[in-house]
């Protein structure tokens, strides 16, 4: 994190653990906060990679899930980078400011992303490199975060997924039930922009940022489960970010088999679970009749919600989902439920 951004945000009141802003003194209000007003959720636990260079975006649309020569600056998506068998090695937003194009991917997954998608670039004439100290970036979220928003910098995105472009940052709107938006710029910018909106908003921890992309049904690909999940499986195609018209890239055969000729055995659930220990990515999923030594699903990510219930996005056998009784880590575990996605 750069050292300045770092310096704002504690002088905010923000307390860190590894790294992240674990919270800004209350994690129990914050937690209550965010469907009653607005917070800002410094977003510095997701690094960026920069992609620059006349062969760009061919080159990154042999690597990617999504179409990459549809991004622009008023328009971002969703989209997956996937290993020859078509298993997700990250999923990341990628949008794109002046002539370079950024991926958002979580931190500890940047530098192994980084380092493999070099190894392909042979003669092409792209630069690829971290950028995660050259845009700050947060998120803002809230049933009156547009109106807010809108008051401050004037023009807002008005559908998932739009970018709009003030001064030197990039604001996204993203998938949420309510409006949410990840803002990108220079350190200057985005204090200043912090600062505005400070005014009507309560500065939260980055895990109700987590939080609220399990609400909204996004996965997050963690080290835990890199190569655990084809697209699929992790809804990935239900939130826009599979283009299955685009043509050949890194595992595209696999993901397209799936689409066009394979029956999806499983799938990604919002679950409850009721738990004192915090479920962890890669956490097994049984149900009572669940062979030894295997298991029916896994964990992607987990929060803690208002009511003290971690919330998780999971992997799990459809068949056994939609007719069983589901427990965390073994057949005796505690209690999964079923909750709804917003699509």
């Amino acid at each position: 994190m750069k050292t300045e951004w770092e310096d704002f945000l504690k002088n905010a009141g923000a307390e860190f653990i590894d790294d992240k802003v674990e919270s800004f003194g209350n994690p129990t209000r914050e937690r209550q906060i965010i469907h009653a007003g607005s917070s800002l959720c410094d977003l510095s636990h997701y690094g960026l990679i920069a992609a620059y260079g006349a062969d760009t975006v061919q080159f990154l649309q042999g690597q990617f899930t999504n179409d990459v020569a549809q991004i622009d600056e008023g328009h971002s998506q969703l989209s997956a980078y996937c290993s020859p068998k078509g298993r997700m090695l990250t999923n990341f937003r990628i949008f794109k400011q002046g002539e370079t194009l950024y991926l958002s991917l979580p931190q500890p997954l940047l530098e192994p992303v980084l380092n493999r998608l070099r190894m392909f670039v042979m003669r092409s004439k792209v630069t690829l490199e971290d950028a995660s100290d050259s845009l700050m970036r947060f998120g803002l979220h809230g049933p009156r975060a547009d109106q807010q928003l809108k008051a401050v910098v004037g023009l807002i995105p008005e559908n998932t997924n739009d970018t709009v472009q003030y001064k030197d940052c990039s604001i996204i709107r993203t998938h949420s039930s309510q409006p949410r938006f990840e803002i990108y710029g220079q350190l200057e910018s985005i204090c200043k922009l912090w600062q505005a909106l400070d005014v009507d908003a309560t500065a939260v921890g980055s895990h109700i940022w987590e939080l609220l992309n399990i609400q909204a049904g996004i996965p997050v690909v963690a080290p835990e489960t890199v190569e655990a999940f084809v697209p699929q499986m992790a809804n990935m195609s239900l939130v826009g970010a599979i283009n299955f018209k685009k043509g050949c890239y890194t595992g595209q055969e696999v993901v397209a088999r799936m689409h066009y000729l394979g029956k999806l055995k499983k799938r990604m659930y919002h679950v409850a679970i009721d738990t004192s220990d915090a479920p962890r990515p890669g956490d097994k999923i049984f149900t009572q009749n669940t062979t030894a030594g295997s298991s029916t699903g896994n964990i992607i990510s987990a929060e803690l919600n208002a009511d003290g219930i971690y919330e998780a996005l999971a992997v799990i056998q459809i068949a056994d989902a939609e007719s069983q009784p589901l427990q965390l880590h073994d057949a005796s575990g505690p209690a999964i439920k079923l909750l709804e996605l917003p699509y």
